[in-house]
């Protein structure tokens, strides 16, 4: 059974073979991965390592994480599983706040290739226009408590000025 470990805070200029070089005294048996931006093919700050056994995972884990590359200091744990769309299938899930408009899922057209002919048109088609209590964007429940206490905060403030 094969592990899968992210490897974060990788340099902007790493190539595969400077990673690859890194890792080379774990083993042969590893294959790595490094995430690039499809735009500017330059690395996106993480990457994967996969390792053939739990022992040798830990190892690396052990070994690597904090191991100083470039002027970073590697982080290196085990990948939360792929999420079962594959759309965004080589991000890592990290538990990390999401901003509300992707968490949310952004705004959805008809049409299929996001393209209906309505080019210019992007308005929401709700009725009235007006948002519902059930339409508006909740927050991240991992924050709730902390959102709230903020909310209350800023109502004590409000009422002393």
């Amino acid at each position: 059974m094969s592990i899968r470990l992210y490897v974060g805070n990788l340099p902007e200029d790493l190539s595969r073979q400077e990673l690859e070089a890194v890792f080379a005294e774990a083993g042969d048996s590893i294959s790595i991965k490094i995430i690039t931006d499809r735009k500017t093919n330059k690395c996106r700050g993480f990457g994967f390592v996969t390792v053939q056994s739990e022992e040798q995972a830990d190892e690396i884990i052990e070994k690597f994480n904090g191991h100083p590359l470039k002027d970073n200091a590697l982080k290196v744990e085990r990948a939360q599983p792929r999420a079962k769309d594959k759309a965004d299938e080589d991000a890592p899930v990290v538990d990390a706040p999401v901003p509300a408009a992707s968490a949310a899922g952004g705004v959805r057209r008809k049409g299929t290739g996001g393209n209906s002919g309505n080019s210019g048109n992007n308005k929401s088609r709700r009725a009235g226009g007006a948002q519902t209590e059930s339409d508006s964007v909740q927050p991240d429940p991992r924050w709730a408590q902390e959102l709230e206490k903020l909310k209350q905060l800023l109502a004590t403030q409000a009422t002393n000025t």
